[in-house]
């Protein structure tokens, strides 16, 4: 079944503002949540269609490439990519607690478990932590870039606690809060020119959790989480370009009390090659000829990506001529089945500064020669390639 477009979804604008965005997911998240809609599918299906709209179109990049592909843009074959295809309720609530603010996860357990305040009932679940999300530089030659790469590294950052197991306690007990009796939340009221109100708000004893650990662990102080390092291997795929981010969910900083992974963000550094450039998807090499190759001919080779190529140079080939080696460039992200640039050789030919006695000679009697002085076609050819080039 082919899948609703996303603004439509958020009912939203395709120019809305980040704003507009989130307001809009909070309000479908509120409508559709389960503790408040117990036992409807429907309701179940729009609240996790309405996560996985809100997942894509939340991030910059990510919102790019659905404007650019569609729904498709996440599917097989895409990368790390993710428009929320297989996302957990776990996963979904991690976010919800990103938009609505710290001990709303795992359940929306800030509206009482069940959405107090919006008349629900729900039993309460726990939040659940997001981990600290990592930013990463790494610097790709040109063989990574081709071909893709698997990294592996060591980085800083939060681990699960190795003496508690993440749980926090040093004898695995909990209890029921005293301060919310499990809730999770507080209410207060109070007096207003409109009457009676009530309000509620996240627990401060358990933050949110319901139950207090009776026995902290005395290495993590009952968070779950330390400070540590830990390897990281991530599979860089062919064709990333200068400054792009890739996300990678679950590799980052431990949540606390064994809750989910942060994310890290992969900022690519291109490192620059020493004969090759590189044009988008394509490859430049500036082959450089004397003036005997390029009126005589020649067979000589030419650096590749992946090594050497030899390529023949035909007699009288003038200086702009281009040269053109199909699939020799880098593999095409955006395309399906990583389509291969091509590698551009762009011939010119060297005139020598200085001349000796006997060359210069030579040359003045090659310049009586009805054949050296330029016709009206070629002259209009290398005119044509120059106008072509500036016009890119």
């Amino acid at each position: 079944m082919a899948k609703r477009d996303y603004y439509e979804v958020l009912g939203v604008s395709k120019t809305a503002s980040d704003d507009e965005i989130k307001k809009a997911y909070k309000k479908m998240a509120i409508k559709y949540h389960p503790d408040r809609n117990p036992g409807d599918k429907q309701a179940e299906e729009k609240f996790k269609e309405a996560a996985e709209a809100y997942d894509v179109l939340r991030d910059p990049q990510k919102r790019q490439r659905y404007d650019q592909f569609g729904p498709d843009a996440f599917g097989p074959g895409a990368g790390g990519f993710g428009g929320g295809q297989g996302m957990s309720m776990d996963d979904i609530f991690s976010m919800m607690n990103d938009v609505f603010g710290g001990g709303f996860g795992g359940g929306f357990s800030g509206f009482g478990g069940g959405f107090g305040g919006f008349g629900g009932g729900g039993q309460h679940r726990k939040p659940v932590y997001k981990g600290q999300d990592l930013r990463m530089r790494i610097e790709l030659d040109l063989n990574d870039i081709v071909n893709g790469v698997t990294k592996k590294f060591n980085v800083r950052t939060d681990i699960t606690c190795p003496h508690c197991n993440g749980s926090g306690s040093e004898d695995g007990q909990e209890t029921t809060c005293g301060t919310c009796n499990g809730q999770g939340v507080v209410y207060k009221t109070r007096q207003t020119m409109l009457g009676i109100m009530q309000t509620q708000t996240v627990c401060d004893t358990c933050r949110g959790e319901g139950t207090v650990i009776k026995n902290k662990c005395k290495h993590c102080n009952g968070e779950g989480i330390v400070k540590g390092e830990k390897q990281v291997e991530v599979e860089l795929p062919a064709g990333l370009v200068e400054g792009y981010a890739y996300n990678f969910q679950g590799k980052g900083g431990a949540g606390r009390r064994n809750g989910v992974n942060g994310d890290l963000q992969i900022l690519v550094h291109e490192k620059p090659h020493p004969e090759l450039m590189r044009d988008g998807v394509d490859l430049v090499y500036n082959l450089l000829l004397t003036i005997p190759q390029a009126v005589l001919g020649t067979s000589l080779e030419v650096p590749t990506h992946d090594g050497k190529a030899k390529i023949a140079i035909p007699a009288g080939t003038q200086p702009g001529t281009v040269l053109r080696l199909k699939n020799k460039g880098i593999p095409d992200i955006n395309s399906y089945g990583n389509q291969s640039g091509d590698e551009i050789i762009n011939i010119s030919v060297y005139m020598p500064e200085t001349l000796s006695k006997d060359e210069r000679k030579a040359i003045e009697i090659l310049a009586e020669g009805d054949n050296i002085k330029p016709s009206t076609s070629i002259k209009d050819r290398i005119f044509n390639h120059f106008r072509a080039y500036f016009k890119k």
